[in-house]
């Protein structure tokens, strides 16, 4: 039988390409494999995480038999009837009244909860990202991992997990992709194999295709939550303890510069936006980010973020570029989302020059490999320094290093809380303040995994956090504290 994509022309001529290359993409979406799906409800009880399968919420065989071939039937009528020729809006004002329609007039095998949800599906299906849509409506997913068309993963709550969503073959999930970059105005094709881009919503996209990636198309898309998490759901969530957390906003508000490392995932930029909690709200922020993630509850907050080079490969704005360009707009603290490049070199002469008290994410396995980091980042700024000058601009411009962990239960938490007190024959000088204690291993451990506790070590910046909170005194940090982790 025809492919009537291949016929779409209109009479007169001028709009049968456009169209046709419209309803080609519009249709791909359509051909998802049939499996049975189910919509769970989750939530997070007792560190644990629960599921529910409601039997009206059970999506069948049937459904997805009904609406590919309701996808294609639509598809043909709005073709007809010129309607790809017109907006987005139209478009869906069409699909809700042909869904209404198909609805009051056929007998379709559809489940309440189907015939609720198909008018959604089927937007979804035209103008969204097909069989992950679903997933991005889902608040608890915070990373979509797809390796391939039949290998969907999700994160949920720190723990990874296979979903049942498949894709029709590589084609369709390559014509996923390039729908998602096109609607950011990016390109991806085997000439230019790699993208990554930003959604409107935040989420970080980035996709490989054949071939750079060799069993298939592969797509990470990492969300942001919708809601900001503030100091007391950190604490709630065990990723450390009311002392802890007392040391660090008073830190802050001494304008001490505090450093936040750990690994992907480890919940850096989460933490960064809880401590910046406690800034003055008189203060004026300025934050760099490559992707607009931090949510800060002060109203004086001048938001920056990179941008990529286009097609052409102009345009490009780095993170250094925003970094210099902030100095100029009279700040009283930077908050950099994470240190990559040279850019290190500008953050800590900002520090060393009026700006204390400004806070930076990087990533790395500990507090001393933080700093090994960053070192290393200030050289690739291409200033020639000498080894010991940047470390001595380091030590002059970081107070605290707080080094956050993903532990296999799922929890973020605060890994090590460290002080940086100077050099000692060219070397940091580092001493831990607070840090979690492990005692037993595995998401079932009888023991727990650990608990949190103060080393009795006295930071030597106390001078400087007593006057801000005069209950930091020295027997505060003597006394050992400790929590369940």
């Amino acid at each position: 039988m025809t492919d009537r994509r291949d016929m779409a022309v209109e009479p007169n001529g001028h709009h049968g390409v456009a169209v046709d290359e419209r309803r080609k993409r519009l249709t791909e979406s359509a051909f998802i494999a049939p499996q049975e799906r189910v919509r769970p409800r989750t939530d997070l009880a007792g560190g644990a995480l629960r599921r529910s399968l409601p039997t009206a919420e059970i999506v069948t065989d049937g459904y997805h038999q009904v609406r590919m071939k309701l996808h294609v039937r639509l598809l043909n009528e709005m073709e007809r009837k010129g309607i790809l020729e017109e907006g987005d809006e139209s478009v869906r004002e069409y699909v809700r009244e042909f869904v209404r329609h198909v609805l009051a007039e056929e007998d379709l095998p559809l489940n309440d909860h189907e015939r609720r949800t198909l008018a959604d599906d089927l937007q979804q299906e035209t103008f969204g990202i097909g069989p992950l849509a679903e997933l991005m409506a889902d608040p608890a997913v915070t990373d979509i991992l797809v390796n391939g068309p039949e290998s969907v993963y999700v994160e949920r709550f720190g723990i990874l997990e296979k979903t049942g969503i498949r894709f029709r073959d590589n084609t369709h999930l390559v014509r996923i992709i390039q729908r998602i970059a096109s609607s950011v105005g990016r390109h991806v094709d085997e000439a230019s194999p790699m993208v990554d881009a930003r959604l409107p919503d935040g989420s970080r996209v980035n996709a490989t295709i054949p071939p750079v990636s060799i069993d298939g198309p592969v797509l990470c898309i990492r969300r942001f939550g919708r809601l900001r998490l503030g100091g007391r759901e950190l604490l709630n969530l065990g990723m450390l303890t009311n002392d802890m957390m007392r040391l660090l906003a008073a830190a802050i508000k001494a304008r001490l510069s505090i450093l936040v490392s750990g690994g992907a995932g480890a919940g850096k930029s989460t933490l960064l936006g809880a401590l910046a909690e406690a800034i003055p709200a008189n203060e004026r922020l300025i934050t760099v980010e490559d992707a607009a993630e931090l949510r800060l509850p002060q109203e004086h907050v001048v938001r920056l973020e990179t941008r990529l080079p286009n097609i052409e490969g102009k345009g490009r704005i780095t993170t250094r570029d925003l970094v210099i360009n902030s100095l100029r707009m009279r700040p009283d603290r930077l908050i950099v989302g994470e240190v990559r490049g040279p850019e290190a070199l500008d953050m800590l002469q900002a520090m060393n020059t009026g700006h204390e008290g400004s806070l930076t994410t990087i990533h790395s396995n500990s507090t001393r490999d933080a700093l090994s980091r960053l070192e290393t980042m200030v050289m690739m700024a291409g200033a020639d320094l000498p080894v010991l000058a940047v470390r001595e601009q380091i030590a002059s411009a970081m107070r605290l290093v707080v080094h956050l962990r993903r532990y296999e239960d799922g929890v973020r938490r605060i890994q090590t809380i460290s002080e940086i007190t100077g050099l000692e024959d060219g070397s940091f000088v580092l001493q831990d303040l607070y840090r979690f204690e492990r005692t037993g291993y595995g998401r079932d451990s009888e023991q727990g995994l650990g608990y949190f506790e103060s080393t009795g070590v006295v930071p030597a910046c106390l001078d400087a956090l007593e006057p801000v909170d005069e209950g930091l005194t020295s027997a505060f940090f003597e006394r050992e504290s400790s929590a369940d982790g």
